[in-house]
């Protein structure tokens, strides 16, 4: 698939559904739970802080006053939150539809989550693993459920060192943890798909990138600010990946979806192709078992 003119438009009714998103107050986030609950969608708003998430439901159903959405704390750099966001979502819902790991962090300076993680690999994969894990009890109540992660191109900028993930004997380099942290991504999406591949019943798997796109993540980076006026797409745009993930009815487990112009970084959302080293099956199970022992959570 070289194009593809994919857009909103192409996303079916979502009536009945129930989906949750993390790090829903900015960005890609935002964006998706405003046309998820447009396309008549439940939607959950996972998030840290949950005065702004008001806020932007507020503002969400001022446009669409018939739209269904909820606010609810989880902070992904937290194992206990992240457990008490799960032992509620189970009391509170019958099923779940579908689970979009959106919330992530971004080259930020050096420092470690509640659980002593390195602040990114933490909360980008860390935390959606045990968030993923916990919930998969209702994910699997529900027909064609879906789990879409969120990497990045900067996953080529990673090559994970297993005898040291939280930096603690390395000099640290963020724009190398982010790029470790989105292969994580990678890693998870294309693990869960091969341990579900005999399951007839099994929820879908799929990952997707934004390409280049302007959001709050990029605060950290001044060269990434500057280079926005020339390379970035609108949030609009940067979110289409995720949303076709989400609800393409064609998506299999393991697709990868992002921009389809000019090294992915902008463009309509098609399937593409992350690099070599992800598809390195030997370091995904390495990955999975590591993050077993350090969430302390079993599949």
């Amino acid at each position: 698939m070289k194009h593809s003119n994919w857009t909103i438009n192409n996303i079916p009714n979502q009536k009945g559904k129930t989906i949750i998103i993390t790090g829903a107050t900015s960005g890609l986030g935002k964006e998706g739970t405003k046309v998820l609950a447009q396309k008549n969608a439940n939607v959950i708003m996972a998030v840290r802080n949950t005065q702004k998430g008001e806020g932007v439901k507020k503002e969400i159903l001022q446009e669409y006053p018939e739209a269904s959405i909820s606010v609810k704390e989880l902070d992904l750099s937290s194992l206990i939150s992240i457990k008490q966001f799960a032992e509620n979502m189970k009391d509170e819902l019958d099923t779940l539809d579908i689970l979009i790991n959106n919330a992530g962090v971004m080259m930020c300076p050096y420092s470690t989550t509640k659980d002593g993680f390195e602040i990114q690999m933490g909360t980008n994969h860390l935390g959606p693993f045990a968030l993923t894990g916990q919930l998969m009890p209702l994910l699997k109540k529900s027909p064609n459920s879906r789990v879409v992660s969120t990497s990045s191109m900067g996953h080529r900028q990673g090559n994970i060192d297993f005898s040291d993930l939280n930096w603690e004997n390395r000099k640290y380099k963020t724009m190398n943890a982010y790029g470790d942290s989105k292969l994580a991504n990678l890693y998870f999406t294309y693990e869960l798909a091969e341990k579900l591949k005999n399951d007839k019943n099994a929820l879908v798997v799929s990952v997707a990138h934004p390409g280049w796109t302007r959001t709050e993540l990029q605060r950290h980076s001044g060269m990434f600010r500057f280079l926005n006026n020339f390379f970035s797409q609108s949030v609009k745009d940067g979110v289409l990946p995720t949303l076709r993930a989400a609800t393409d009815p064609n998506v299999e487990s393991g697709d990868y979806y992002g921009p389809s112009r000019f090294r992915e970084m902008h463009g309509s959302p098609i399937k593409v192709e992350s690099n070599k080293l992800s598809h390195d099956n030997v370091a995904a199970k390495k990955l999975w078992d590591l993050s077993e022992q350090l969430t302390k959570i079993k599949y």
